[in-house]
Protein backbone atom coordinates (compact mmCIF):
# COMPACT_ATOMS: atom_id res chain seq x y z
CA UNK A 1 0.00 0.00 0.00
CA UNK A 2 1.09 2.87 -0.82
CA UNK A 3 2.26 6.14 1.70
CA UNK A 4 0.75 9.49 1.56
CA UNK A 5 4.08 10.88 0.94
CA UNK A 6 4.36 8.84 -1.80
CA UNK A 7 1.18 10.05 -3.38
CA UNK A 8 2.08 13.79 -2.23
CA UNK A 9 5.45 13.21 -3.93
CA UNK A 10 4.03 11.75 -7.03
CA UNK A 11 0.97 13.54 -7.80
CA UNK A 12 1.72 17.15 -6.38
CA UNK A 13 5.37 17.92 -6.10
CA UNK A 14 6.29 15.95 -9.59
CA UNK A 15 9.74 17.09 -9.16
CA UNK A 16 9.25 20.33 -8.48
CA UNK A 17 11.17 21.97 -5.63
CA UNK A 18 8.31 23.06 -2.76
CA UNK A 19 7.72 24.46 0.06
CA UNK A 20 4.68 24.05 1.29
CA UNK A 21 3.15 24.02 -2.00
CA UNK A 22 4.77 27.23 -3.05
CA UNK A 23 7.46 27.72 -5.36
CA UNK A 24 10.15 30.04 -6.20
CA UNK A 25 12.61 30.38 -8.79
CA UNK A 26 14.88 33.21 -8.87
CA UNK A 27 15.00 34.84 -12.42
CA UNK A 28 17.50 36.44 -14.28
CA UNK A 29 15.64 39.81 -15.42
CA UNK A 30 11.81 40.28 -15.11
CA UNK A 31 9.14 39.65 -17.66
CA UNK A 32 7.54 41.49 -20.03
CA UNK A 33 7.24 45.27 -18.52
CA UNK A 34 10.19 47.03 -17.19
CA UNK A 35 9.78 47.75 -13.46
CA UNK A 36 7.56 50.25 -12.27
CA UNK A 37 6.06 50.67 -15.77
CA UNK A 38 2.09 49.69 -16.75
CA UNK A 39 1.66 46.25 -16.26
CA UNK A 40 -0.82 44.92 -19.88
CA UNK A 41 -3.10 42.54 -18.45
CA UNK A 42 -5.94 40.38 -20.36
CA UNK A 43 -8.63 38.72 -18.26
CA UNK A 44 -10.58 35.64 -19.61
CA UNK A 45 -14.29 35.60 -18.40
CA UNK A 46 -15.65 38.81 -18.06
CA UNK A 47 -18.16 38.26 -15.30
CA UNK A 48 -18.81 39.37 -12.04
CA UNK A 49 -15.65 38.06 -10.72
CA UNK A 50 -13.40 38.97 -13.87
CA UNK A 51 -15.31 42.58 -13.77
CA UNK A 52 -14.18 43.08 -9.83
CA UNK A 53 -10.71 41.22 -9.81
CA UNK A 54 -9.84 43.32 -12.66
CA UNK A 55 -10.56 46.35 -11.12
CA UNK A 56 -8.30 45.84 -8.21
CA UNK A 57 -5.59 45.20 -10.98
CA UNK A 58 -6.27 48.48 -12.39
CA UNK A 59 -6.29 50.25 -8.59
CA UNK A 60 -3.87 48.42 -6.88
CA UNK A 61 -1.36 47.21 -9.53
CA UNK A 62 -1.56 50.34 -11.63
CA UNK A 63 -2.73 47.47 -14.75
CA UNK A 64 -3.54 48.14 -17.71
CA UNK A 65 -6.34 46.08 -19.29
CA UNK A 66 -5.68 45.88 -22.73
CA UNK A 67 -7.70 42.52 -23.85
CA UNK A 68 -10.86 40.38 -22.91
CA UNK A 69 -11.71 36.93 -23.90
CA UNK A 70 -15.43 35.52 -23.35
CA UNK A 71 -17.80 33.38 -25.68
CA UNK A 72 -20.79 35.70 -24.14
CA UNK A 73 -20.23 38.85 -26.10
CA UNK A 74 -22.99 41.10 -24.14
CA UNK A 75 -20.44 40.50 -21.26
CA UNK A 76 -17.34 42.90 -22.80
CA UNK A 77 -19.99 45.93 -23.01
CA UNK A 78 -20.58 45.63 -19.13
CA UNK A 79 -17.15 44.80 -18.13
CA UNK A 80 -15.77 48.07 -19.95
CA UNK A 81 -18.18 50.33 -18.88
CA UNK A 82 -17.84 49.68 -15.25
CA UNK A 83 -13.86 49.53 -15.64
CA UNK A 84 -13.48 52.68 -17.89
CA UNK A 85 -11.73 50.59 -20.40
CA UNK A 86 -10.46 52.28 -23.44
CA UNK A 87 -10.73 49.68 -26.09
CA UNK A 88 -9.44 46.84 -25.41
CA UNK A 89 -9.11 43.87 -27.67
CA UNK A 90 -11.74 41.47 -27.30
CA UNK A 91 -12.19 37.88 -28.10
CA UNK A 92 -15.39 36.15 -28.31
CA UNK A 93 -15.94 31.99 -29.13
CA UNK A 94 -14.95 28.89 -27.78
CA UNK A 95 -11.64 29.64 -28.32
CA UNK A 96 -10.86 33.35 -27.55
CA UNK A 97 -8.59 32.91 -24.95
CA UNK A 98 -6.10 30.98 -27.11
CA UNK A 99 -5.76 34.43 -28.99
CA UNK A 100 -6.25 36.62 -25.87
CA UNK A 101 -3.13 34.72 -24.92
CA UNK A 102 -0.98 34.59 -28.09
CA UNK A 103 -1.49 38.67 -28.00
CA UNK A 104 0.86 40.89 -26.96
CA UNK A 105 0.29 41.64 -22.83
CA UNK A 106 2.29 40.83 -20.16
CA UNK A 107 -0.52 38.48 -17.52
CA UNK A 108 -3.41 36.71 -18.43
CA UNK A 109 -5.92 36.44 -15.35
CA UNK A 110 -7.98 33.58 -15.27
CA UNK A 111 -11.87 34.14 -13.96
CA UNK A 112 -14.02 31.90 -16.35
CA UNK A 113 -15.82 28.58 -15.52
CA UNK A 114 -13.52 26.14 -12.94
CA UNK A 115 -14.27 23.00 -15.54
CA UNK A 116 -12.32 25.40 -18.13
CA UNK A 117 -9.02 26.28 -15.96
CA UNK A 118 -6.53 23.75 -16.95
CA UNK A 119 -7.19 24.78 -20.64
CA UNK A 120 -7.38 28.10 -20.40
CA UNK A 121 -3.92 28.10 -18.29
CA UNK A 122 -2.23 25.84 -20.44
CA UNK A 123 -2.35 28.38 -23.68
CA UNK A 124 -1.45 30.97 -21.29
CA UNK A 125 1.76 29.33 -19.92
CA UNK A 126 2.15 28.23 -23.50
CA UNK A 127 2.16 31.66 -25.09
CA UNK A 128 4.84 32.59 -22.40
CA UNK A 129 2.51 34.64 -20.19
CA UNK A 130 2.38 35.12 -16.51
CA UNK A 131 -0.92 33.81 -14.98
CA UNK A 132 -3.46 34.62 -12.10
CA UNK A 133 -5.79 32.11 -11.84
CA UNK A 134 -8.95 31.89 -9.90
CA UNK A 135 -9.66 28.98 -7.47
CA UNK A 136 -11.08 26.05 -8.17
CA UNK A 137 -8.09 24.99 -10.46
CA UNK A 138 -10.53 22.35 -11.95
CA UNK A 139 -13.26 20.34 -11.88
CA UNK A 140 -11.87 16.74 -11.79
CA UNK A 141 -8.75 14.46 -11.37
CA UNK A 142 -7.42 14.78 -14.79
CA UNK A 143 -8.13 18.47 -14.63
CA UNK A 144 -6.11 19.15 -11.52
CA UNK A 145 -3.25 17.24 -12.58
CA UNK A 146 -3.56 19.33 -16.33
CA UNK A 147 -3.74 22.67 -14.37
CA UNK A 148 -0.52 21.13 -12.28
CA UNK A 149 1.67 20.23 -15.33
CA UNK A 150 0.96 24.13 -16.71
CA UNK A 151 2.11 24.97 -13.20
CA UNK A 152 5.18 23.06 -13.92
CA UNK A 153 6.43 24.58 -17.10
CA UNK A 154 5.26 27.81 -15.65
CA UNK A 155 7.74 27.55 -12.85
CA UNK A 156 10.50 27.49 -14.93
CA UNK A 157 9.98 30.84 -16.90
CA UNK A 158 6.61 32.80 -16.00
CA UNK A 159 4.73 33.50 -12.69
CA UNK A 160 1.74 31.45 -11.65
CA UNK A 161 -0.60 32.48 -8.79
CA UNK A 162 -4.11 31.05 -7.78
CA UNK A 163 -5.72 32.95 -6.02
CA UNK A 164 -6.08 31.55 -2.08
CA UNK A 165 -6.81 34.74 0.14
CA UNK A 166 -6.68 33.29 3.26
CA UNK A 167 -2.97 32.99 2.54
CA UNK A 168 -2.46 36.06 1.80
CA UNK A 169 -3.69 37.77 5.19
CA UNK A 170 -1.23 38.22 8.06
CA UNK A 171 -3.57 37.07 10.91
CA UNK A 172 -4.07 33.95 8.99
CA UNK A 173 -0.49 33.36 8.49
CA UNK A 174 0.33 34.14 12.18
CA UNK A 175 -2.26 31.42 13.11
CA UNK A 176 -0.61 28.81 11.11
CA UNK A 177 3.17 30.02 12.17
CA UNK A 178 1.68 28.99 16.47
CA UNK A 179 -0.06 25.89 15.00
CA UNK A 180 2.93 25.17 13.60
CA UNK A 181 4.84 25.87 16.39
CA UNK A 182 3.06 24.01 18.53
CA UNK A 183 0.94 26.45 19.97
CA UNK A 184 -1.81 23.96 20.55
CA UNK A 185 -0.31 20.81 21.09
CA UNK A 186 -1.14 17.96 18.80
CA UNK A 187 -3.88 18.57 16.32
CA UNK A 188 -6.40 15.95 17.17
CA UNK A 189 -10.15 17.14 15.49
CA UNK A 190 -10.88 19.58 12.97
CA UNK A 191 -14.23 21.29 12.95
CA UNK A 192 -14.55 22.85 9.51
CA UNK A 193 -17.35 24.51 7.44
CA UNK A 194 -18.59 26.56 4.62
CA UNK A 195 -22.04 27.41 5.78
CA UNK A 196 -24.32 29.98 3.43
CA UNK A 197 -26.84 30.97 1.52
CA UNK A 198 -27.46 30.04 -2.10
CA UNK A 199 -26.09 31.89 -5.44
CA UNK A 200 -28.90 33.83 -7.51
CA UNK A 201 -29.33 33.29 -11.13
CA UNK A 202 -28.10 35.01 -14.36
CA UNK A 203 -30.72 36.14 -16.82
CA UNK A 204 -30.37 34.20 -19.95
CA UNK A 205 -32.90 35.76 -22.16
CA UNK A 206 -31.52 35.29 -26.33
CA UNK A 207 -28.81 32.81 -25.44
CA UNK A 208 -28.35 29.40 -26.21
CA UNK A 209 -28.35 26.77 -24.20
CA UNK A 210 -24.90 26.09 -23.85
CA UNK A 211 -24.30 30.15 -23.23
CA UNK A 212 -26.82 29.83 -20.92
CA UNK A 213 -25.03 27.08 -19.12
CA UNK A 214 -22.09 29.01 -19.23
CA UNK A 215 -23.51 32.41 -18.04
CA UNK A 216 -25.38 29.94 -14.84
CA UNK A 217 -21.93 28.13 -14.24
CA UNK A 218 -22.42 28.52 -10.40
CA UNK A 219 -25.39 26.30 -10.60
CA UNK A 220 -24.10 23.73 -12.65
CA UNK A 221 -22.66 21.11 -11.35
CA UNK A 222 -19.97 20.02 -14.18
CA UNK A 223 -18.90 23.67 -14.99
CA UNK A 224 -18.47 24.45 -11.15
CA UNK A 225 -17.46 21.13 -9.55
CA UNK A 226 -19.96 21.27 -7.06
CA UNK A 227 -20.17 23.29 -4.39
CA UNK A 228 -17.35 21.52 -1.85
CA UNK A 229 -14.87 22.17 -4.70
CA UNK A 230 -16.39 25.44 -6.80
CA UNK A 231 -17.22 27.98 -3.03
CA UNK A 232 -16.13 25.18 0.18
CA UNK A 233 -12.34 25.10 -1.06
CA UNK A 234 -11.44 28.14 0.97
CA UNK A 235 -12.12 26.68 4.20
CA UNK A 236 -10.74 23.26 3.03
CA UNK A 237 -7.55 24.78 2.11
CA UNK A 238 -6.93 26.60 5.22
CA UNK A 239 -7.43 23.17 7.06
CA UNK A 240 -4.38 21.80 4.46
CA UNK A 241 -2.63 24.54 5.57
CA UNK A 242 -2.84 24.00 9.25
CA UNK A 243 -2.51 20.64 9.17
CA UNK A 244 0.22 20.84 6.34
CA UNK A 245 -0.90 18.02 4.23
CA UNK A 246 -4.05 16.44 2.56
CA UNK A 247 -6.04 13.52 4.28
CA UNK A 248 -5.46 9.98 3.64
CA UNK A 249 -9.11 9.11 3.07
CA UNK A 250 -12.91 10.58 3.24
CA UNK A 251 -15.93 9.37 3.96
CA UNK A 252 -19.37 11.34 3.25
CA UNK A 253 -22.50 12.24 2.11
CA UNK A 254 -24.30 15.31 0.22
CA UNK A 255 -27.73 15.87 -0.93
CA UNK A 256 -30.47 18.50 -2.15
CA UNK A 257 -33.78 19.03 -0.43
CA UNK A 258 -34.00 22.93 -0.04
CA UNK A 259 -33.24 23.94 -2.92
CA UNK A 260 -33.68 22.56 -6.40
CA UNK A 261 -32.65 24.79 -9.05
CA UNK A 262 -29.85 24.12 -10.94
CA UNK A 263 -28.37 20.43 -10.27
CA UNK A 264 -25.54 21.29 -7.63
CA UNK A 265 -25.75 20.05 -4.35
CA UNK A 266 -27.84 21.67 -1.44
CA UNK A 267 -25.51 20.57 1.39
CA UNK A 268 -22.03 18.18 2.13
CA UNK A 269 -21.20 16.57 5.67
CA UNK A 270 -17.38 14.86 4.85
CA UNK A 271 -14.89 12.95 7.47
CA UNK A 272 -11.70 13.81 6.42
CA UNK A 273 -8.57 11.24 8.40
CA UNK A 274 -5.60 13.10 7.61
CA UNK A 275 -1.80 11.72 9.03
CA UNK A 276 -1.83 10.75 13.01
CA UNK A 277 -5.30 10.25 13.09
CA UNK A 278 -6.56 13.29 13.12
CA UNK A 279 -10.05 13.64 12.20
CA UNK A 280 -11.67 16.76 10.81
CA UNK A 281 -15.65 17.06 10.37
CA UNK A 282 -16.52 19.06 7.62
CA UNK A 283 -20.43 20.30 6.72
CA UNK A 284 -21.50 22.91 3.90
CA UNK A 285 -24.83 24.38 2.94
CA UNK A 286 -25.51 26.17 0.40
CA UNK A 287 -29.08 27.49 0.81
CA UNK A 288 -28.99 29.12 4.54
CA UNK A 289 -31.16 32.38 5.57
CA UNK A 290 -30.30 33.77 8.40
CA UNK A 291 -27.25 32.63 9.28
CA UNK A 292 -23.58 32.08 7.61
CA UNK A 293 -20.18 31.39 8.80
CA UNK A 294 -17.17 29.89 7.23
CA UNK A 295 -15.18 28.12 10.15
CA UNK A 296 -11.91 26.53 10.46
CA UNK A 297 -11.61 25.11 13.87
CA UNK A 298 -8.40 22.79 15.37
CA UNK A 299 -8.81 21.24 18.74
CA UNK A 300 -5.17 20.17 20.22
CA UNK A 301 -4.04 18.56 23.14
CA UNK A 302 -3.18 21.93 24.80
CA UNK A 303 -5.32 24.60 22.88
CA UNK A 304 -7.93 25.47 20.64
CA UNK A 305 -7.33 27.48 16.76
CA UNK A 306 -10.57 29.46 16.03
CA UNK A 307 -10.51 30.94 12.63
CA UNK A 308 -12.65 32.35 10.44
CA UNK A 309 -12.93 33.36 6.59
CA UNK A 310 -14.23 36.94 6.88
CA UNK A 311 -14.06 37.06 11.08
CA UNK A 312 -12.81 36.57 13.96
CA UNK A 313 -9.51 34.41 14.91
CA UNK A 314 -7.94 33.60 17.74
CA UNK A 315 -6.24 30.85 20.01
CA UNK A 316 -7.05 29.49 23.09
CA UNK A 317 -5.83 27.48 26.00
CA UNK A 318 -2.34 27.12 27.54
CA UNK A 319 -0.61 29.40 24.80
CA UNK A 320 -3.56 32.25 24.05
CA UNK A 321 -3.49 34.49 21.29
CA UNK A 322 -5.58 37.18 20.87
CA UNK A 323 -5.47 37.32 17.50
CA UNK A 324 -8.14 39.57 15.58
CA UNK A 325 -11.82 40.08 16.00
CA UNK A 326 -12.55 40.36 12.30
CA UNK A 327 -9.94 40.00 9.23
CA UNK A 328 -11.78 41.28 5.91
CA UNK A 329 -10.18 38.18 3.90
CA UNK A 330 -12.72 38.33 1.00
CA UNK A 331 -11.33 41.39 -0.22
CA UNK A 332 -8.03 42.30 1.05
CA UNK A 333 -6.71 38.73 0.48
CA UNK A 334 -7.45 38.89 -3.05
CA UNK A 335 -5.54 42.61 -3.43
CA UNK A 336 -2.63 41.45 -1.38
CA UNK A 337 -2.27 38.48 -3.84
CA UNK A 338 -2.87 40.98 -7.16
CA UNK A 339 -0.14 43.09 -5.94
CA UNK A 340 2.06 40.25 -4.80
CA UNK A 341 1.62 39.09 -8.30
CA UNK A 342 2.57 42.30 -10.02
CA UNK A 343 5.38 42.68 -8.15
CA UNK A 344 7.13 39.24 -9.05
CA UNK A 345 5.86 39.88 -12.68
CA UNK A 346 7.96 43.51 -12.81
CA UNK A 347 10.97 41.63 -11.66
CA UNK A 348 10.68 40.28 -8.14
CA UNK A 349 11.30 36.26 -7.36
CA UNK A 350 8.70 33.87 -9.28
CA UNK A 351 5.98 32.80 -7.86
CA UNK A 352 4.14 29.72 -8.11
CA UNK A 353 1.67 28.39 -5.94
CA UNK A 354 0.27 25.80 -8.61
CA UNK A 355 1.07 22.50 -6.30
CA UNK A 356 -0.71 23.54 -2.83
CA UNK A 357 -3.49 24.66 -5.36
CA UNK A 358 -4.31 21.00 -6.92
CA UNK A 359 -3.35 19.87 -3.06
CA UNK A 360 -6.24 21.51 -1.75
CA UNK A 361 -8.94 21.36 -4.96
CA UNK A 362 -7.78 17.19 -4.80
CA UNK A 363 -8.70 17.29 -0.72
CA UNK A 364 -12.27 18.60 -2.07
CA UNK A 365 -12.83 16.25 -4.81
CA UNK A 366 -11.98 13.34 -2.09
CA UNK A 367 -14.64 14.48 0.16
CA UNK A 368 -16.86 14.89 -3.45
CA UNK A 369 -16.02 11.61 -4.63
CA UNK A 370 -16.87 10.30 -0.87
CA UNK A 371 -19.71 11.71 -0.74
CA UNK A 372 -21.60 10.86 -4.34
CA UNK A 373 -20.72 7.11 -3.32
CA UNK A 374 -21.80 7.42 0.00
CA UNK A 375 -18.72 5.50 1.78
CA UNK A 376 -15.27 5.54 2.32
CA UNK A 377 -12.57 6.76 -0.38
CA UNK A 378 -9.04 7.08 -0.03
CA UNK A 379 -6.52 9.12 -1.48
CA UNK A 380 -4.94 6.24 -3.24
CA UNK A 381 -8.27 4.92 -4.90
CA UNK A 382 -9.01 8.92 -6.25
CA UNK A 383 -6.06 9.62 -8.29
CA UNK A 384 -6.10 6.20 -9.38
CA UNK A 385 -9.11 6.13 -10.67
CA UNK A 386 -8.79 9.17 -11.96
CA UNK A 387 -12.97 10.30 -12.49
CA UNK A 388 -12.77 12.70 -15.35
CA UNK A 389 -16.00 14.60 -16.21
CA UNK A 390 -17.44 15.56 -19.64
CA UNK A 391 -19.68 19.07 -19.80
CA UNK A 392 -20.88 17.78 -23.41
CA UNK A 393 -20.77 21.44 -24.30
CA UNK A 394 -20.34 23.09 -27.05
CA UNK A 395 -20.39 26.85 -28.69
Amino acid sequence: MRTQEQDRRQFVNRGLTAAGGLLIVKPATAFGSQANSALEVGIVGCGGRGTWIGGFFQEFAGARIVALADPIATQFDAIKSKLHLDSPRTYGGRKGYEDLAASNLDAVVIESPPYFHPEHAEAAVAAGKNVFSAKPIAVDVPGSQRFLRAGEAAAKKVNFWVDYQTRAQAAFQEVARRVHAGDIGDPVLGHVYYHGGRNQFHKTEGLSPAMARVRNWLHDKVLSGDIIVEQNVHVIDVANWYLQGHPLRACGTAGRKARLDGDVSDHFIVTYWYPDDVKVDFSSVQFSKGYGDLCIRLYGSRGVVDSHYGGQLRITGENPWPGVDKDPTFRDGAIANIKKFAEAVRGGEKINNVAQAVETNLTAILGRTAAYKGGEVTWTDMLRDGEGWDAQIDF
